[in-house]
């Protein structure tokens, strides 16, 4: 079993700003035994998180992600989830019993980093909601009708700086080598009236352990360097050229470090994951079990596995229902870059229409079919109404939602409903 760390129990949690998260859970073992229950958190919680803020976890997440507020309302989109299933085939036949996007509350939110390899993700518990529901089937939720679904609670992070490793940085013999703005945005300042100017570096990783490196301002031209201390933790995490550091000091003071795997490195064995255990075929079972016995259940999130979310805010998903999207429509849609920034790529709508009509008739999971402006971009062909944001319109009658269908997203006033929720669905 790969060990976890849980990250709700903070310096941060007495910050209003972090409410919205859990007291802190279980070790690995404790977890795995309350399956998808929402199972009472243990007394006692890893004496070694008990240092770090959620502002590392959600730096080490990316600029993108943004997590839900317990008791808000959500959509779920099971079609995304068997996007993060290894054994697609054995758990694509229970899933289709589903809803396309069955409406819940969500009644719990955990952080935790696999010990291992250093991975963030998410532990969120959803409970289906009739309410909600029969709200959207009625037409009768507006966009405004939840208050605060979602939660910006990345903290702001002016002093950090992310870098893609180099093979000269994980060499044996070799240094970290930090741009100079960065260094003197988030280190402390070097006296550089000595000749050799340096000093001792203590950061915290995500575990709250503490790692000591000697940063240096040397060489010809001069340049910083991190050197002794350094071996021992590209060693100790198994880091290659490809990952990505970052660095960040915090409203606090401390100087905190994180990881981000290369995407070979995650997709590979090198790591037993913790997430994608419970991302298996069984999981999924117990997922479709808990949603027909509306009972409540807990999905594993790994903000950095895969660039679409499959848990979407009830505002999010219906304000871009009131989007008329058309064939020939441009958009532009955003993305993290290596180093932790965020770009805007623009594309050109193509297609309108289900992704799987057959097994998931009505589903807007990946509905618009879209061609890149950036041909060497390698992204998604297929992408879902609530990621882009339309950047103008075009006439014509291929359209995915028409006028007039506010009120009525999820039942049309005659035929086919948009959106079919099977009577298996409500409580």
């Amino acid at each position: 079993m790969v060990g976890l760390i849980d990250l709700n129990t903070t310096e941060d949690d007495e910050n209003p700003s972090s409410g919205s998260l859990s007291p802190s859970s279980s070790s690995a073992s404790a977890l795995s035994a309350s399956g998808f229950a929402l199972a009472p958190a243990p007394a006692s919680a890893s004496a070694s998180a008990s240092g770090v803020s959620l502002e590392l976890w959600h730096a080490c997440a990316g600029p993108l992600i943004s997590l839900p507020k317990r008791g808000s309302v959500v959509v779920y989109f099971p079609q995304g989830h068997l996007e993060h299933v290894s054994d697609f085939s054995a758990a694509a036949s229970a899933a289709y019993d589903l809803p396309p996007h069955p409406f819940c509350r969500v009644a719990d939110v955990k952080l935790h980093a696999e010990a291992a390899s250093d991975e963030v993700y998410a532990q969120v518990s959803l409970v289906p909601d009739e309410l909600i529901e029969q709200k959207v089937r009625e037409g009768k939720i507006e966009d405004g009708d939840e208050d605060s679904v979602e939660v910006v609670a990345k903290s702001s992070t002016p002093h950090m700086f992310c870098k893609t490793l180099t093979a000269s940085d994980t060499s044996t013999h070799g240094g970290f080598s930090v741009p100079r703005r960065a260094a003197e945005d988030c280190f402390p300042p070097l006296d550089y009236s000595q000749q050799r100017p340096s000093q001792e570096l203590v950061a915290k990783d995500l575990h709250g352990l503490e790692w000591r490196f000697r940063h240096i301002y040397r060489g010809q031209p001069r340049r910083h360097l991190l050197t002794t201390g350094w071996s021992a933790f590209v060693n100790k995490k198994k880091l290659v050229s490809g990952d990505a550091v970052l660095f960040l000091r915090g409203e606090d003071g401390e100087l905190r470090l994180g990881i981000r795997r290369a995407p070979h490195v995650k997709s590979g064995a090198t790591f037993p994951s913790f997430c994608s255990q419970q991302s298996s075929p069984n999981s999924v079972t117990e997922v479709v079990d808990a949603i027909a016995r509306k009972r409540a259940f807990s999905i594993s999130y790994n903000p950095r596995a895969s660039a679409s979310e499959f848990i979407i805010p009830v505002n999010k998903f219906l304000k871009s229902l009131d989007h008329s999207f058309a064939v020939g429509m441009r958009f532009k849609m955003r993305f993290e870059t290596d180093d932790a920034a965020e770009r805007r790529y623009t594309g050109v709508i193509m297609g309108v229409g289900d992704m799987d009509p057959v097994r998931w008739p009505g589903s807007k999971w990946r509905c618009l079919l879209v061609r890149w402006d950036d041909v060497e971009s390698n992204r998604h062909t297929r992408v879902s109404p609530w990621e882009i944001e339309p950047s103008g319109s075009v006439c014509g009658s291929n359209n995915l939602i028409t006028s007039g269908l506010k009120r009525t997203r999820i039942g049309l006033p005659s035929g086919k409903p948009e959106f079919p929720v099977p009577e298996s669905a409500s409580i």
